[in-house]
């Protein structure tokens, strides 16, 4: 299954903007790395760049930005408010103080990180940045799709994205399927399930990738892009990030995808939102930034 508005290097997102549907990520990347970080994936072509108020690297990815001498309309660029940021007048407050770091005079696509707290008060101060053009496009992660379809519902304007956990693992299909319904894009974290249950050694995917003579690191890549989502990978690695970034001169076919489609356990790898257990860690995790 594939979105309909994509031509494999960009899709177009329900107001118009377009998207880069390969990303950078800078989760997990420690800040006094991620400058450089950044300006490595620039210099191999990536052109979007993901990053957030929790990861505490935002100052860094904005230097490399300005550092790196690629125009600033040719940079995709994505931030996230954190939950404790939530709520009208502090998530506006935080806009703007995301917007002094990554020093942006506007940013390409503004998420809510989580959907706990009051998420609402917080997508109406995303709404008055976008009004007010300082953001092109505005969206959620972690949204599941009963969230997602409240969210739709009761806004005025509809998130252009939402960002979920998606891998070979965990496809997100019947999300994906809903996300359509909604004319919201798909955007994946943990493109590559952060290596666990040994996916990069996964036998049906290193048989794909040999004979396309590709690794299993493109192979997923690959297999998001064939599906129409938008693909954020990570690494520190200049010949990592030129790997994950050449995926555009294969197409696996439509047997190779049904057979990663076989792989799906339809269950995250890192927690459920549903769970009162996921709510109480991210509780506690509010807490422990709170100090940083």
């Amino acid at each position: 299954m594939t979105m309909n508005n994509y031509n494999e290097k960009e899709v177009i997102l329900n107001n118009g903007v377009k998207m880069p549907i390969l990303g950078f990520g800078v989760y997990q990347i420690p800040s006094e790395a991620t400058k450089q970080a950044v300006l490595e994936a620039l210099k191999v072509g990536y052109r979007h760049i993901d990053t957030a108020q929790a990861y505490f690297n935002e100052a860094e990815v904005g230097e490399a930005i300005a550092e790196s001498g690629i125009p600033r309309e040719d940079i995709f660029l994505t931030t996230k408010i954190w939950i404790d940021n939530y709520g009208y007048e502090k998530a506006k407050a935080s806009i703007d103080e995301s917007f002094r770091k990554l020093k942006a005079d506007y940013v390409d696509l503004f998420l809510l990180h989580q959907p706990f707290s009051d998420y609402y008060g917080a997508y109406r101060a995303l709404e008055d940045a976008y009004r007010e053009g300082k953001v092109r496009a505005i969206g959620v992660s972690n949204f599941y799709p009963d969230r997602l379809s409240d969210i739709v519902a009761f806004t005025e304007i509809k998130p252009q994205v939402n960002q979920v956990e998606t891998h070979p693992f965990n496809q997100q299909i019947e999300a994906q399927e809903n996300m359509i319904k909604n004319n919201v894009q798909l955007e994946s974290w943990a493109s590559f399930a952060e290596g666990r249950n040994n996916i990069f050694t996964n036998p049906v995917l290193m048989d794909i990738a040999k004979k396309y003579n590709k690794s299993t690191a493109q192979v997923m890549i690959r297999w998001q892009v064939q599906r129409g989502i938008v693909c954020l990978t990570k690494s520190v690695r200049p010949e990592r990030m030129a790997e994950n970034f050449d995926v555009m001169n294969f197409e696996l076919s439509a047997d190779d995808m049904a057979r990663i489609q076989s792989l799906d356990t339809k269950t995250s790898l890192f927690f459920s939102h549903q769970d009162p257990d996921t709510v109480d860690f991210f509780i506690n995790l509010v807490k422990e930034r709170r100090n940083k």
